[in-house]
């Protein structure tokens, strides 16, 4: 009996040339096609897959789990890579590789299979959690294949390879950059943005808008959290409200999107060592986290929040190298629940051409004594106090200021 293989499979030119190559050395393949909220024609990559001699084909619908598990844990630590990503694909490996192994686990087979570079950050991240949730697992990598890298050194052969054996695929050698569509974000790499100085093209932009060419009227409305998770949407300029998850990030989505807000252009660090250009579109999501950083300025202690910002940096990391299921995260992510017991409240924003702009908040739980903190009044506060409380912070700069004479 042939042995079976379970592929992360998108109908596009790697997961299309790599099926058929797992076809070719006698492998049954079954494609699994996770539906994260990228824009792709289900049907028509299960029809090419079939066409192609996949043994079965599987279409997962995650978008929901994808938000609630995923995206909004991320927004609720302020989880940003390197000052800049979102981590967007990141978010989606996880899931992607969770819903793999359950696949393979229906279909009795410990075999699965990726497209992911021997380059990028995405092997780690489908390995990983191939590793934790099926110890047991066999995994091919064809990129890290000597037979496969003997036939493939990059996207030009794989192109010439389909276009040999009648595949149909959506990258072209005229447009050789690729492209990662999901929820949270669209992400482009490789061919020409490879040079950190190249600028895209107007039309390489798929979810926002050029901010020059974004509408004139600019939109009000207000964002509802609880606990550090966004609950509510409501446009105040045409009285739209959204409440379920999935609906309100794809309405942020939409709503960003037309005001050209989320563009990112970056070079980062890779996990495995190298620098690389990205170009990444995350609309909804940049909304979202300058809302929560907003609402937690009014609700968060200060101590609390200092210690909570200075995990940041390694709850981000820890995601874009593909630790998402790890006993470090389990801690982290325990600690971040913890700090948002307290996040509660409403931000209102007006975006325009690109801006995001934060016109006020409000919140039950909110620390701000107006009384406290005026200017105008004396509220509780003996502005006397102030006298001893510098003079013994200054106790330290004084004594080493006369060592220093």
């Amino acid at each position: 009996m042939k042995e079976k293989v379970v592929l992360a499979y998108s109908g596009g030119l790697d997961t299309s040339v790599i099926l058929k190559w797992l076809i070719d050395k006698g492998y049954d393949v079954v494609a699994y096609i996770a539906d994260v909220g990228q824009e792709d024609d289900f049907e028509a990559a299960k029809k090419k897959a079939l066409e192609l001699g996949a043994a079965n084909v599987y279409i997962d619908d995650l978008k929901k789990e994808f938000v609630t598990d995923f995206i909004f844990p991320a927004i609720k630590a302020n989880a940003v890579y390197e000052g800049k990503y979102l981590l967007g694909t990141s978010l989606a490996r996880p899931i992607i590789a969770k819903g793999q192994v359950e696949v393979a686990r229906k279909e009795k087979t410990h075999i699965v299979a990726h497209g992911a570079t021997g380059k990028g950050n995405d092997q780690v991240r489908f390995e990983m959690t191939y590793y934790v949730l099926m110890p047991e697992v066999k995994i091919i990598s064809p990129w890290k294949d000597e037979e496969f890298l003997q036939s493939f050194q990059g996207r030009t052969d794989m192109i010439n390879f389909a276009q040999k054996k009648g595949i149909p695929i959506p990258v072209t050698a005229d447009k050789p950059y690729s492209s990662d569509d999901n929820l949270m974000h669209i992400s482009y790499e490789a061919g020409v943005l490879e040079d950190p100085k190249f600028k895209p093209d107007k039309d390489m932009f798929l979810k926002t808008r050029d901010p020059m060419d974004a509408q004139d009227q600019a939109e009000d409305f207000m964002i509802e959290f609880k606990h550090g998770i966004p609950v509510k949407v409501e446009n105040l300029s045409d009285g739209t409200v959204e409440k379920e998850p999935l609906g309100l990030f794809q309405y942020l989505n939409k709503l960003a999107g037309n005001h050209g807000i989320g563009r990112v252009d970056m070079v980062e660090n890779r996990f495995v060592g190298m620098k690389s250009r990205g170009v990444y579109e995350t609309p909804g999501g940049t909304i979202l986290l300058q809302a929560h950083l907003d609402i937690e300025g009014l609700t968060m202690d200060r101590e609390v929040k200092l210690l909570r910002d200075s995990l940041i940096p390694k709850f981000a990391q820890l995601i874009y190298f593909g630790f998402w299921y790890s006993p470090e995260m389990e801690v982290l992510t325990a600690l971040m629940e913890k700090a948002q017991e307290h996040v509660s409240g409403k931000v209102y924003l007006t975006l325009y051409k690109g801006n995001i702009i934060i016109q006020g908040r409000e919140s039950e739980e909110s620390l701000y004594d107006e009384k406290i903190a005026s200017m105008d009044i004396h509220g509780g506060y003996d502005q006397k106090d102030a006298t001893g409380f510098i003079k013994l912070n200054a106790l330290r700069l004084k004594a080493n200021a006369k060592r220093k004479k």
